[in-house]
């Protein structure tokens, strides 16, 4: 990867416990993909895999999973997690992955490629993947739509001030994400590819948690770093925002969190 993160222990614990799964809805539109194609399910990377939130999803498919990122902690997290014979981990940036060539049937990234050197990965992509072999990339945008009552707009308001707030102290980087990775469609070197858009999904989830998940962003991270305090009382304040916007006391107060996500697909010619 390009860009270094999220090697912190506690950031990858507080990514583990508040980070939600890539949507359900964007897993479908990838497995119909892979099926049209008749390819054998056999070896599938997930690179820059985190705390294997998306390398879980996509072992019952596969003979084989590996996933690579080049944080340790966040590997760390993953490596806790049982149950998953299939799986294997490994250390590794995306524009060097330690595979032969020809050697895989898929290649995923779930909210990871906007960090990656676009042009050395999709060098190491069009060398690892088999013929016939598919790319899967998905990201959802930082701006979401926060349900409850009668003061949905309020609240997604309110997250849309804190993202707006937070995505200043990051990097540029996110603008990629934020743009539907568009540069990032473009540079895939396949004839054949596709792009998925406004795929909303929906979680039922505390206040807290949303709080949690704006604690395991990136930019908050960076927050964190330069102001400890200045940041933590960020938080705070955006939680009670939050409480009195909706006229409770309790932040296990559960809200509807809606996220509109993106899909970029394409397959090796033969």
């Amino acid at each position: 990867m390009a860009f270094r993160l999220f090697e912190g222990e506690e950031h990858a614990k507080t990514y583990h416990k508040y980070r939600f799964s890539p949507p359900e809805e964007v897993q479908n539109i990838i497995l119909s993909y892979l099926k049209k194609r008749k390819n054998p399910f056999l070896l599938a990377v997930d690179v820059g895999c985190g705390t294997g939130l998306s390398t879980r999803l996509l072992a019952p498919y596969f003979e084989r999973v590996i996933g690579m990122d080049v944080s340790k902690a966040q590997l760390g997290e993953a490596q806790k997690v049982p149950g998953f014979n299939n799986i294997s981990y490994c250390i590794s940036p995306a524009e060097a992955l330690p595979l032969e060539d020809g050697s895989v049937d898929l290649v995923a990234a779930a909210s990871a490629a906007h960090w990656f050197n676009t042009g050395a990965f999709m060098k190491e992509l069009a060398r690892v993947l088999k013929p016939k072999g598919c790319l899967a990339l998905q990201d959802y945008f930082l701006y979401k739509e926060v349900h409850y009552g009668n003061c949905s707009e309020a609240l997604t308001q309110i997250f849309r001030e804190v993202i707006t707030i937070l995505l200043s102290c990051g990097s540029d980087k996110l603008n990629v994400t934020q743009g539907g990775y568009k540069e990032i469609f473009e540079a895939i070197p396949f004839p054949e590819k596709e792009r998925v858009d406004a795929i909303v999904s929906r979680y039922t989830m505390p206040i807290s948690r949303i709080i949690g998940y704006l604690e395991s962003l990136s930019v908050y991270q960076t927050y964190l770093e330069k102001d400890p305090e200045a940041a933590r009382a960020f938080l705070q304040s955006a939680q009670q925002r939050f409480l009195d916007t909706m006229g409770v006391s309790s932040s296990e107060t559960e809200v509807e969190l809606w996220v509109t996500s993106y899909c970029l697909l394409a397959c090796k010619p033969e």
